[in-house]
């Protein structure tokens, strides 16, 4: 911000705040995407999946199976204990709908699909331990 202070003050914070017109922000955004995975456009829902498990090493023991290369729909059929039985479908959630720590997870996964999932940690809630992966943003 100094920096920009002694320059031409009126042009480039503008730019800054919108995030749109200047060439810098969408080169920022999309060395961030290539860098640390950071870069994710902002989204207002994601079409999420997740696997809920009450006891952490059950979690973990589904973890284990993905990472070995099984579906994550079918996991989630075997391993998760809630009503998202249909491979763990939770279907297209908005922000707000979902609990903190998982709403945080979810909107800072990268798209994937279930034969190739980008999986968050385990996130832990007042409803258990959740294996999260998002298929689409919007």
């Amino acid at each position: 911000m100094a920096k920009k202070a002694s320059g031409s003050n009126d042009k480039k914070p503008a730019d800054k705040k919108t995030g749109g017109k200047g060439n810098a922000t969408k080169t920022e955004e999309s060395a961030d995407k290539k860098g640390k995975g950071g870069g994710l456009k902002p989204a207002t829902s994601v079409n999420v999946r997740h696997i809920l498990c009450e006891k952490q090493s059950r979690a973990l023991e589904a973890l284990q199976k993905i990472q070995e290369g099984q579906r994550f729909d079918k996991v989630a059929q075997e391993y998760s204990e809630d009503k998202a039985k249909a491979g763990g479908s939770l279907g297209w959630q908005v922000r707000g709908s979902m609990v903190g720590p998982f709403q945080e997870a979810a909107f800072a996964l990268q798209p994937s699909t279930v034969d190739k999932p980008i999986l968050s940690p385990l996130v832990k809630t007042q409803f258990g331990y959740h294996i999260i992966m998002v298929e689409g943003r919007k």
